[in-house]
């Protein structure tokens, strides 16, 4: 299948920036800015296109796993958002890395996030020193650091001289001299003007090239399952949700003999059904007790968010449909659009039951998971309400009996410890 991987990346960027933002900060295009800045100075570093590239994608996602270093710190107690000053940069480091490692390219880029908060005088989070950091992490972490700390999608002559001035005072410590000198050279008055938040996409678009790659349906899968590890872990309660409609949703296709192709789209579709929600308070996404009817219209505007961020990806084509109308009604019921049966494929149908069947049997820290048979009594009741594909509803019976889901889980898990044994080797 042919994408367009830049579009991918800006858009899961656009989602990333509002994590950033809740936790450290940052402001709106952040990424989009590091991945700029970074890509000017890898042309003055003498990298050609696949590098400029690949560098790129690592900036865009040098914070991916700040979601799920914030869940893992949640789980031991500790609200990193009210906490700041504990936030651990190692650790969200190593879980970044292993993020990386699923997609295509990451043997180009192996280390990258591990060490893109390294600091020249070895005081970073790993101890590495200026001559044992990678290149791309040096890099990031000088474009990173600076437009955390002075939003250079704002720029007036004396913030320029002040960031130049930090940078400059920061040399032999946060970064060697060589990333200085060619911060210096490339991030001038006159560029940083243009990274505003009009035009920053242009720029990015100008200086690389978007050209479609002809992915394997392997790596399709890889670059999904990574997506989906970055939305699930923006909640506890649903740290395993879109990585299990993904895998239920494959099976399900493949049971009907959809082609490769196809099941390896629909896949990708479930795995990224929910990255709407990254753009949803923590607030709200983690309130164990029942949502007002402000912030279930809030919950509900994922989806939508589902529909705007798939947007923006070229070559996802009915990707996008079949994720953003996982909430729809056959009776018109459902949201964001109201559609009804006459505008639900047979896909999308599928979608909007197995994420609810996900739902209803995985377990909750509010509540236990939901048996086969249970779930398919409620998802029964609906399919007769007029609101779920009745036929779909009983494949799904017949492809998740209670022996085949327990098959299916222990296959998760397997897959879940090797993905997780391949991480640590690549880290």
């Amino acid at each position: 299948m042919k994408i367009m991987i830049n579009n991918i990346l800006y858009a899961i960027a656009d989602a990333l920036d509002y994590v950033e933002a809740e936790l450290l900060g940052a402001t709106t295009n952040h990424a989009r800015r590091v991945a700029y800045i970074s890509a000017e100075m890898g042309k003055r570093y003498g990298l050609n296109g696949k590098q400029l590239l690949n560098l790129a994608a690592c900036a865009v996602l040098h914070d991916n796993a700040l979601t799920e270093y914030e869940a893992s710190e949640l789980n031991k107690g500790l609200d990193i958002l009210q906490n700041k000053s504990e936030l651990d940069l190692k650790d969200h480091c190593i879980m970044g890395e292993k993020n990386l490692s699923l997609l295509p390219f990451y043997k180009d880029a192996k280390g990258t996030i591990l060490y893109h908060h390294e600091e020249a005088d070895g005081t970073g989070p790993m101890g590495l020193k200026t001559e044992e950091i990678p290149l791309y992490s040096k890099i990031i972490h000088i474009a990173d650091i600076v437009d955390v700390a002075f939003d250079l999608s704002d720029m007036s002559y004396g913030k320029y001289k002040k960031a130049i001035s930090f940078v400059e005072g920061s040399e032999g410590t946060r970064f060697d001299s060589e990333s200085v000198n060619c911060f210096k050279e490339v991030c001038t008055y006159g560029m940083l003007c243009r990274m505003d938040n009009d035009y920053i996409a242009e720029l990015l678009s100008r200086t690389l090239p978007e050209v479609p790659v002809d992915y394997t349906n392997e790596d399709l899968e890889g670059i999904a399952g990574m997506f989906a590890r970055v939305t699930d872990y923006k909640s506890t309660f649903t740290c395993t949700h879109s990585a299990g409609v993904a895998r239920k949703v494959k099976k399900l296709a493949i049971s009907y003999g959809f082609d490769d192709n196809k099941v390896a789209k629909i896949y990708f579709a479930g795995a990224l059904h929910d990255i709407g929600k990254l753009i949803i308070s923590n607030d709200i996404l983690e309130k164990p007790d029942k949502l007002t009817d402000d912030e279930f219209t809030n919950m509900k505007n994922h989806a939508y968010m589902t529909w705007e961020i798939l947007g923006r990806m070229q070559g996802v084509g009915d990707i996008r449909y079949w994720a953003a109308y996982h909430h729809e009604k056959l009776d018109g019921s459902g949201y964001p659009f109201g559609l009804n049966a006459e505008g639900l494929s047979r896909e999308a149908r599928m979608m909007a039951c197995v994420d609810i069947y996900q739902a209803l049997t995985e377990n909750r820290p509010y509540r236990k998971g939901m048996s086969h048979e249970k779930c398919i009594e409620i998802m029964r009741k609906e399919a007769e309400r007029g609101k779920l594909d009745p036929q779909i509803v009983e494949d799904i019976n017949k492809c998740f009996d209670r022996q085949m889901l327990v098959n299916i889980q222990t296959a998760d898990m397997q897959q879940t410890v090797a993905a997780e044994q391949n991480s640590e080797q690549a880290v």
